[in-house]
């Protein structure tokens, strides 16, 4: 099948919000909330995208290119003020999973499962001090890691993430967070 007028859109969306991002970011403006720009693009983004999605099903690899298959991936990725459109995805991305970068998958499942105040399974999102948010398996994480082509993590490294009783406590250091969490519906 020929989605190439999806495959330029998709990758013309995704580039729309990095350079928002990257403009916000220059200015300042990035941190200390979510910004109404970028969740203006996000939101429009978001909503493209489904509309894309009900058109030609999900945007694997053999449908829209690699590229256009990694902008899908950034556009669900920065929806995050729609927790189901992000969690239906992750289902359409373990339906194909044969047709789209493990990374994607392995991201997207982190990114839902921290907004959720869960454990992650890949280790690839970090608290807001830069340190790697609380896994479900220390013991396994770098096996997980490895099954979707991320590189191994030390030993030290591993040994500095907190454990999963310690959500409550990392989550509370930012009060704001958790109110945006609960409004947008992930708590």
């Amino acid at each position: 099948m020929n989605h190439l007028p999806f495959e330029k859109e998709l990758i013309e969306m995704a580039d729309q919000d990095l350079s928002v991002r990257e403009k916000l970011l220059l200015a300042g403006e990035l941190s200390g909330g979510y910004h109404p720009e970028m969740e203006n693009i996000h939101r429009a983004n978001a909503k493209r995208l489904r509309e894309i999605i009900a058109e030609i099903g999900y945007p694997t690899i053999s449908k829209v290119g690699g590229k256009a298959n990694d902008a899908s991936w950034l556009i669900i990725q920065h929806a995050i003020g729609e927790p189901e459109f992000m969690k239906t995805c992750y289902a359409m991305m373990e339906e194909h999973s044969n047709d789209i970068n493990p990374l994607h998958k392995a991201y997207l499942y982190d990114r839902i499962q921290v907004f959720q105040s869960k454990p992650q399974k890949y280790g690839t999102q970090l608290t807001p001090e830069g340190v790697i948010y609380p896994v479900e398996n220390k013991e396994n994480l770098n096996t997980e890691r490895e099954k979707v082509n991320l590189r191994a993590l030390s030993e030290s490294d591993i040994n500095k993430i907190p454990d999963a009783e310690d959500i409550p406590e990392i989550d509370s250091k930012d009060a704001e967070y958790t109110i945006w969490r609960k409004k947008a519906g992930w708590i």
